[in-house]
């Protein structure tokens, strides 16, 4: 069955009642190309467990069924199964859950699901609506994930793998990179998704440090700080950081003048160490 023909799509959906769903950011993958591309990336092999959040036909989990041992499907839409019932019928190395993923217990569905896997990844076709919390509880989880592969959109997607520091750096941009080393893989045009939508994605590749990248006393501290400053944007991040947090101006510019900063700096212009040692002094 080939998945990434529309008129099968149809097909398949007229006869199970399914409809798209534009609250759930329902676009499905007509690009024969981007599926196996993504799951060969994960240099998966038969030890490795994979989570896919999200199925829609269930294209990207047929590709990753065939190179990883056992993949695992959360899934929102209840409505989707009868139709994955049909679409992955020969596959014996999937598992569909019904589940809000921002709900789960990532450790502990990981064991639960994963007995037996060497090596667990995280391959995904995100909605637009929900990217960054999906991957910040990835992260933030620090579960045993070797890489997460997600397609996104372009813009979100440059902004999570820019350099800290740079003009299209935000808070999201300082997480990610202190918890993960993170690229961009291969573009992907609007045109590949029915319905299409109006911007175009992007596959990411992201590596989560094994151990802690940088040292800090109070990391709690440190992500209130750097949200904080990247809260209003084109204010100074000194105003920001003042302006959020109720910290007086003198206080903050005294830590900025400690550092030999510029009180004018902007919070994209901060590098990470920059933002580590404000928020180790304030």
């Amino acid at each position: 069955m080939d998945l990434c023909d529309i008129q099968t799509i149809k097909k398949v959906m007229s006869r199970h009642g399914f409809t798209f769903s534009k609250a759930l950011g329902q676009n499905f993958l007509v690009n024969p190309e981007v599926c196996p591309a993504m799951a060969e990336s994960l240099n998966a092999d038969g030890k490795t467990g994979v989570l896919e959040i999200g199925a829609g036909v269930g294209v990207l989990t047929k590709e990753l069924a065939r190179v990883a041992g056992k993949v695992v499907c959360v899934e929102l839409d209840k409505r989707l199964f009868p139709v994955l019932d049909e679409t992955l019928d020969g596959f014996d190395n999937i598992e569909l859950v019904n589940e809000d993923i921002m709900k789960v217990d990532l450790n502990a569905f990981l064991s639960e699901h994963f007995g037996g896997c060497e090596r667990l990844m995280v391959c995904a076709n995100l909605p637009y609506y929900i990217t960054s919390p999906i991957i910040m509880l990835l992260l933030e989880s620090r579960a045993p994930l070797e890489k997460i592969v997600v397609m996104v959109q372009r813009e979100a997607g440059q902004r999570l793998c820019a350099q800290v520091g740079s003009r299209q750096a935000g808070a999201v941009t300082v997480a990610v990179n202190y918890y993960a080393d993170s690229e961009i893989l291969f573009e992907v045009g609007r045109e590949s998704f029915v319905p299409s939508p109006k911007v175009d994605s992007v596959v990411i590749s992201l590596t989560p440090h094994g151990k802690p990248k940088y040292e800090l006393k109070d990391e709690r501290r440190f992500f209130t700080i750097v949200k904080a400053a990247f809260s209003q944007r084109r204010k100074t991040a000194l105003n920001s950081i003042s302006n959020t947090l109720g910290i007086s101006k003198d206080a903050v510019g005294e830590v900025f003048d400690g550092l030999s900063l510029d009180r004018n700096l902007r919070a994209e212009k901060l590098t990470m160490e920059e933002l580590i040692n404000i928020s180790e002094r304030l």
